[in-house]
């Protein structure tokens, strides 16, 4: 029989959570299992015929003991039809000829370690790996009896009629196949689809396929390190270093029918793709166009045209699922006035990507794109009317979309670092969540992991609702540690965060890291997105070694007396006037500041607390410089406190340029957003 699904048991959850020491680990340790007197998710399934094979299945690979004791999972179970179709498709005649290996590795795919009803599984990816610590696709359509359904892994989909099924430790999903992942590298995955050989032959040119093999440092040793313990405003925490240190790709392709269609290109024909190249990167890097390596004889070279043009479609990080290329669920965006968008560096260097998902409806109803859909390289407001390239949340059913160190999306048109989007698209307030800066963070799943609705117990070990992480020197790439600790917070909804995550320098921290490239020549200034509290520390700021004004103290807020003082308002969003807004954004811009986004919010109990009211929660230039797009620049945050308390916040970065921020006519400035 059916019953209500309860995300979480209220006080024994909460007991359990507060017992349990591991974190991090396939299986809860013996002497933390709590036996629940209802059914449990072994017997569900050594109760039904209908999954008698996938019980089997689990006995063979000793995950029984875990699946009757406590915890919380989901268990997409396959039926015994589908088991059986899937052992003659391996060409085996029963269960008994899988090896114990095999049944291990069916067994953990089908099951997750956090509980989802179909209701939460949204397009895109699952948040939470299987037990092979790879993610499972999500996708919706319907049954072949009209019935809205869940589809997994593009052609399984959860039995409606059985669908969200609650056991004591979690959650029953029946589905009607076995599910898989590919165990080929991206290059295997990408050859395999004939839809994209124009792309693909491409790659193969340029050698940039070569680069696409890289997966995992295996001289990482997560045991070297401690776990550090720590507090923020009232918050007592703990983190860790890292499981493992992999690298990944992320590739944006147009398929062969839209590069025909929109170019007249023939599926393979590579020339007629460099040809195209030329026309825009000849344009971009006009100094590059007579020179020995810009030939169709020389397409290896990182400067050849076809091969910047291959590589702008890369990114050196694995972006888990069409869900995660933006905020994670528009987690403290306010999607009513504000696009949710990111920004990632390219394999083609110094060059950056704009991710947009469409959901403000006065921009969609305009432009005539699709609402809620992601977008790359988009710009489309009041002045500019540049589209981008729509993203495609999936591919055919009969190709694979991921490897073991990256995936690929369809776009509708192929997207360049061209005039256009250098000089429009990319001339904006570039705006950075920290997480977002470091590629390791999302290829290993450390960016907006966990559950964002609950806390932790204080000085928690057991990463039931997510985990915090710090770096050591080395493992983030153009990233210097000399003293202190890196760490990443993840999400909760309360926290007066950009995106809801954090990351934070405590102890005395000496902490160097490279700044995201800009798109041209200019003055920028370099703002800097926190959240001042009580607790936090003073800071010293470097612009490629050189200090940038006096310390920054990070319990100051606008309302402090050397800011806005007394005449700070609380009602930015609700109560001031246009004119009482320019104002006060003439007096703070004069000092250096902005308010926080009207765009972002927390919650504050069942209501959103919009950052631009909060005095706490502000933008600081951190300097004003001249950038050569064509060098490397960096950022050194250096701990300067001597009252003991030496928290420093980096929770958004945002990069400006004087085309933006030098502007008087008050239409025309920035908005707040």
């Amino acid at each position: 029989m059916k019953t209500t699904v309860i995300k979480y048991w209220g006080c024994i959850a909460a007991l359990c959570g507060m017992l349990c020491t591991t974190a991090c680990s396939d299986e809860p340790d013996a002497e933390h299992y709590y036996t629940f007197k209802g059914q449990m998710m072994s017997e569900y399934l050594n109760s039904s015929e209908d999954f008698s094979e996938f019980a089997t299945i689990v006995k063979r690979a000793g995950l029984s003991d875990m699946l009757s004791s406590y915890g919380s999972y989901t268990c997409f179970a396959p039926t015994n039809e589908a088991v059986w179709k899937y052992l003659e498709e391996k060409g085996k005649g029963s269960v008994e000829e899988l090896t114990d290996a095999e049944c291990d590795t069916i067994a953990r795919t089908h099951l997750i370690e956090n509980m989802y009803t179909t209701s939460e599984m949204n397009d895109g990816v699952l948040p939470t790996q299987n037990m092979n610590r790879r993610y499972l696709e999500i996708g919706h359509g319907n049954d072949e009896n009209g019935n809205a359904v869940v589809l997994v892994n593009k052609t399984a989909h959860v039995i409606f009629e059985l669908q969200d099924d609650s056991v004591e430790n979690g959650i029953m999903q029946p589905v009607t196949e076995v599910l898989q992942n590919s165990n080929n590298m991206l290059p295997q995955v990408l050859q395999k689809n004939d839809k994209i050989s124009t792309f693909y032959a491409a790659l193969e040119a340029t050698g940039l396929i070569d680069s696409l093999n890289k997966y995992r440092d295996e001289s990482w040793d997560p045991t070297q390190y401690e776990r550090y313990y720590y507090t923020s405003h009232v918050n007592k925490e703990t983190a860790t270093v890292p499981d493992e240190k992999r690298y990944g790709f992320t590739l944006f392709i147009p398929k062969d029918e839209v590069l025909q269609q929109k170019y007249g290109i023939a599926p393979g024909d590579v020339r007629s793709l460099y040809e195209l190249a030329c026309q825009i990167y000849d344009a971009t890097y006009p100094e590059d166009a007579a020179a020995d390596y810009h030939g169709f004889d020389q397409l290896t070279h990182r400067k050849n045209p076809l091969n910047r043009f291959i590589a702008y479609h890369i990114l050196t990080r694995d972006v888990k699922g069409w869900n995660y290329l933006t905020p994670l669920n528009d987690i403290g965006i306010e999607t009513a006035i504000m696009n949710p968008e990111d920004w990632y560096e390219t394999m083609l260097p110094r060059t950056m990507i704009k991710v947009e998902k469409l959901t403000v409806w006065k921009y969609a109803n305009a432009s005539g794109d699709q609402r809620l859909e992601i977008y790359l390289n988009r710009r489309y407001d009041d002045y500019n009317s540049i589209h981008g390239a729509m993203v495609s949340k999936t591919v055919e059913t009969e190709y694979e979309q991921e490897g073991l160190n990256g995936r690929y999306f369809y776009i509708n048109d192929y997207i360049a670092f061209s005039e256009q989007t250098r000089d429009i698209v990319h001339n904006c307030r570039i705006r950075m969540d920290f997480s977002t800066i470091f590629p390791e963070l999302m290829t290993n799943d450390i960016r907006q992991n966990g559950n964002p609705d609950f806390n932790d117990p204080e000085f928690d070990e057991t990463a039931k609702y997510g985990r915090n992480y710090y770096f050591p020197n080395g493992y983030l790439k153009d990233v210097t540690t000399s003293g202190g600790y890196f760490i990443y917070r993840r999400p909760r909804s309360w926290y007066t965060c950009y995106e809801g995550d954090e990351m934070n320098m405590f102890g005395d921290y000496d902490i160097t890291f490279k700044l995201p490239p800009v798109p041209f020549e200019s003055d920028y200034q370099i703002r800097l997105g926190f959240c001042c509290t009580d607790t936090r520390g003073i800071g010293q700021v470097y612009f490629d070694g050189i200090p940038q004004g006096i310390p920054l103290d990070m319990t100051k807020a606008l309302h402090d007396p050397t800011i806005a003082g007394s005449s700070f308002r609380t009602d930015y969003t609700t109560g001031m006037t246009e004119e009482e807004k320019q104002e006060e954004r003439k007096a703070l811009k004069n000092k250096g500041y902005y308010r926080g986004p009207r765009g972002g919010y927390h919650l504050s109990g069942t209501s959103h607390a919009v950052f631009a009211n909060d005095a706490g929660s502000y933008r600081i230039v951190l300097c004003t410089v001249h950038i050569d797009p064509d060098k490397d620049h960096y950022l050194r945050c250096r701990n300067v406190s001597d009252n003991g308390s030496t928290e420093f916040m980096l929770d958004f970065l945002e990069i400006v340029p004087k085309s933006v921020y030098g502007v008087e006519d008050e239409e025309q400035q920035e908005d707040d957003l």
